[in-house]
């Protein structure tokens, strides 16, 4: 179960932490989900070319990495939590990872399709854009990318599992700006889980 409480920002070190104390219970709950899965399915039918993906909050791997895997993708899966990461080369063996925080990595790209599913909402507030920008920029021309977001401007702080999750997003607007300043063209936003802020976008670079 899933609470929230007033906002508290934490560092991306504290959130791997947390990440890597509920990674065993994340898997066991999220094996058989398929929550996304469609729209990474529709992201993938959208790609001209299928050589290299990067799945941004890649987790424990699952549905979204076995999708890009089967559609022929060469992976680079990242993530900030090192046990999420252990558990994921057990599933994804000829998946790259790498154990980094977002804000500060930068991209050996560029990329046929980036996904970043339920792992940008971590990103603190002031730099939603920033990130964004850089993985647009990490696509190559006519790549697709599909992202989480909140729908609406803020911050707050979930507890799950007894653990506190910092959680940010920027309005819809303000995300559709920063995509078209990087050369991306918006083709799908919409709420996937109503009456909860949770809003999927899917853009290409043109």
């Amino acid at each position: 179960m899933i609470a929230r409480s007033a906002r508290r920002i934490l560092k991306p070190a504290e959130i791997g932490d947390a990440y890597n104390r509920i990674a065993g219970w994340w898997e066991a709950e999220l094996q058989a989900s398929t929550r996304g899965l469609a729209y990474v399915e529709r992201a993938i039918g959208l790609c001209t070319a299928r050589q290299k993906a990067l799945d941004v909050g890649c987790g424990t791997g699952g549905r979204i990495l076995s999708a890009l895997e089967k559609a022929g993708f060469e992976l680079t899966g990242l993530d900030v939590s090192q046990e999420m990461l252990r558990i994921a080369r057990d599933h994804h063996p000829t998946v790259a990872f790498m154990w980094a925080d977002v804000c500060t990595w930068e991209p050996a790209g560029p990329f046929d399709l980036i996904t970043a599913w339920d792992s940008l909402i971590h990103v603190p507030l002031a730099l939603q854009g920033s990130v964004l920008e850089k993985l647009c920029h990490a696509l190559n021309p006519h790549g697709v990318i599909l992202i989480t977001v909140g729908g609406s401007k803020g911050e707050l702080t979930s507890r799950m599992q007894g653990l506190s999750f910092y959680h940010s997003s920027l309005d819809d607007h303000h995300y559709l700006e920063v995509i078209k300043a990087a050369g991306c063209r918006c083709l799908l936003l919409e709420c996937d889980q109503f009456p909860e802020e949770h809003m999927v976008l899917i853009a290409v670079k043109e």
